[in-house]
């Protein structure tokens, strides 16, 4: 009714300046129908020209990584289709409102043009969002990107709802207690979706992964940095740069190691033993130790445990048997060498813990273990210092008497001449 009361009054206005309508009013419909693409094209080039290009020059020099994100998903752009289309969903209907019919056709036609703007303006402003909660870090420690694509779904099926309501002239609910019927339908095709929100809750909530962790799941052949959570899937580069794509799910369930504690305490561990012969451990000589005294870190170690050696030899009142006295081991002394040489290590985490144990003797020999932390998480400076510290400790073995364990090699037999075994 109102539509014909504004119709009817520009009719009169065009009538007083010359522009009768015809019996049909196709004339008259011909006019209001352009006058509408005209308003609604003067309503796209002054946001367009003036309110957009102004926004994005202001946004340019304040905040340009925002600007950026406008730009990419073209949100602007597409808030300023949306104004002129509704535009003419408010003047088309009046144009042709002489036509019932026709009125209504377009009146619903438009009406779901705006609706699937809305949604696509929605999809853009979600898509920004988490370009700025990625900037600012968000998304280490929350799975912002499983929130947005769970929106999108909902925002998507609400707007099929709607556009079906406007076509059919029926309420939305309607529509909407129709659904109840098939949530089973649902749950079964979205499987993978609601576990994997369901997960991504459950691994925001107890901060099990964030974005650039390294993580490793052998059951699915992954070891590497993540780069992307969504809904459904987590996305890992290995470090032979293939990408493997877990279901998030799949880190709830099952187990995984997540190594970003590593990284952010500052220190890698190195756990490695090197097996003793047996054979060559024996007790240290008094001149050896001498000699000993000459390696600068081991002085205050050679000292302290000759004084409580001699405190204990001296409380035998005389029994001074091979088996009673107590004396310094080759072995012994090389395992003080070496928590002496990581003490003074520049390479090694001085603030965690550093051990040098033995462990069960083995067919192989005595393992001893070093145990510290490299002071550089860089997978290749670490394997670096990890191998030079090695290297001198086997290189130094021989100066305490001691042999590393090796198994029999050709080599080995090529050096035994003929009549070795008679």
């Amino acid at each position: 009714m109102l539509d014909n009361h504004i119709r009817n009054y520009i009719s009169q206005k065009l009538s007083a300046v010359g522009i009768h309508s015809d019996p049909y009013g196709i004339e008259l419909t011909s006019v209001f129908i352009l006058a509408s693409l005209a308003v609604s094209a003067i309503f796209y080039l002054v946001i367009h020209h003036l309110i957009v290009r102004s926004v994005k020059n202001v946004l340019q020099k304040t905040n340009p990584s925002l600007n950026d994100s406008l730009t990419k998903y073209d949100l602007l752009g597409k808030i300023t289709l949306l104004i002129p289309i509704m535009v003419l969903d408010v003047l088309i209907p009046i144009a042709v409102g002489h036509y019932d019919m026709l009125a209504s056709v377009f009146d619903r036609i438009l009406g779901i043009l705006v609706l699937f703007m809305i949604v696509w303006i929605v999809f853009s402003i979600l898509d920004v969002l988490n370009d700025i909660a990625t900037f600012r870090g968000i998304t280490r420690r929350m799975p912002i990107k499983s929130f947005v694509q769970l929106t999108k779904l909902f925002t998507f099926f609400v707007g099929i709802v709607v556009s079906m309501s406007m076509l059919a002239n029926e309420s939305p609910v309607i529509f909407l207690s129709g659904l109840g019927v098939a949530t089973g339908f649902v749950m079964l095709v979205f499987k993978d979706t609601i576990l994997g929100f369901v997960a991504g809750i459950q691994l925001s909530a107890n901060r099990m992964i964030s974005l650039n962790d390294w993580i490793q799941m052998n059951a699915y052949g992954a070891n590497g940095t993540v780069e992307e959570i969504s809904l459904t899937t987590v996305k890992v580069r290995n470090f032979d740069n293939t990408v493997t794509m877990l279901p998030a799910y799949a880190l709830v369930q099952n187990a995984f190691i997540n190594w970003q504690g590593m990284s952010d305490t500052g220190g890698r561990r190195i756990e490695r033993s090197l097996n003793v012969d047996v054979t060559s451990i024996r007790f240290m000589s008094d001149n050896e130790i001498e000699e000993m005294k000459n390696i600068r870190i081991l002085r205050q170690y050679i000292y302290e445990k000759s004084r409580d050696i001699n405190d204990y030899n001296d409380g035998l009142d005389g029994a001074d048997g091979i088996g009673n006295i107590r004396r310094m081991t080759n072995l012994g002394l090389f395992r003080a060498y070496i928590n002496a040489y990581l003490r003074v290590n520049k390479d090694i985490h001085q603030y965690m813990l550093i051990m040098v144990r033995q462990l069960q003797p083995t067919p192989q020999g005595i393992p001893l273990q070093v145990y510290a932390f490299c002071n550089n998480t860089d997978w290749a400076i670490y394997e670096g210092v990890q191998a030079d510290l090695f290297d001198h400790i086997y290189s130094m073995m021989p100066h305490f008497g001691l042999r590393p364990y090796q198994a029999f090699t050709s080599h080995d037999a090529a050096q035994i001449g003929p009549g070795q075994f008679k």
